[in-house]
């Protein structure tokens, strides 16, 4: 509408939104406000009633009315040769999913490696593992899915935050893998980093170390445990989404 106004320059055109019209008896009133100006009606409605009853108002005014969606529904209709769903407010729904989608990832990011504790409490899921067990790839996966999980370190050095002991655990997922993996895994990490493979961070001594303290840390939080050994994310990811939306069963 904007576009179009825009090509009669010298006059002063207004647009006016009433945006959620979705009961036919709202209609007439939108009809009789317009009918109070030199004004004309373009309409999105999807639903039949209230085309009719639009097309029924305007009539009684003598107001000029365009239908920009049914145009576009018809065409569309051949081309898919399917009827569209008639459903109002798709739109809104998509772009929430966009929204909520993006909000996850940008959490996923923020609270990833353990960078920020504080976002353990405010996480859907949490995510723990030593290095190089894909925390930062199904942290990303189930982003997408706009699920806002956070991802956690365990280092045998380092104590882990004491809020993963706060949690209940069906908001956790503890990663293992098996320790001839991980050994490879790091000794292509170390390569890639121009470093030595003999390095301690790839030495099966440090694997088993480290593997034996994520899984007490696990067994303590009383996660469920999944070994990602070989596992593609999105296999990892089907499993973890299995748990979390059992446990999403269990908290209502």
């Amino acid at each position: 509408m904007r576009a179009a106004a825009s090509q009669f320059q010298d006059c002063a055109v207004e647009i006016h939104r009433v945006p959620y019209v979705n009961d036919a008896s709202e209609i007439p009133e939108i009809v009789e406000e317009a009918a109070g100006f030199n004004s004309m009606i373009a309409y999105t409605l999807v639903l039949p009633e209230l085309k009719e009853a639009m097309l029924r108002e305007a009539q009684k005014h003598n107001l000029i009315t365009v239908d920009i969606m049914g145009p576009v529904l018809e065409a569309l209709t051949k081309l898919e040769g399917r009827p569209p769903k008639l459903e109002p407010g798709l739109v809104r729904k998509t772009d929430q999913d966009y929204f909520s989608k993006m909000e996850a990832i940008e959490f996923a990011v923020k609270f990833d490696d353990g960078k920020d504790p504080r976002g353990i409490s405010y996480a859907d899921l949490v995510v723990l593992g030593v290095s190089r067990t894909s925390k930062t790839p199904l942290c990303m996966y189930l982003a997408h899915r706009r699920i806002k999980a956070a991802n956690v370190p365990l280092v045998p050095e380092v104590a882990p935050p004491e809020e993963i002991f706060q949690l209940p655990p069906h908001r956790m997922i503890g990663l293992t893998i098996r320790p001839a993996v991980l050994n490879e895994i790091r000794r292509e990490r170390l390569k890639s980093l121009g470093l030595t493979s003999d390095a301690d961070y790839a030495s099966m001594e440090r694997i088993l170390k480290e593997l034996e303290y994520a899984e007490g840390i696990m067994k303590k939080a009383g996660c469920p445990i999944i070994d990602a050994s070989n596992k593609a994310v999105e296999e990892t990811a089907s499993k973890v989404l299995e748990i979390y939306y059992r446990g999403q069963r269990y908290d209502k």
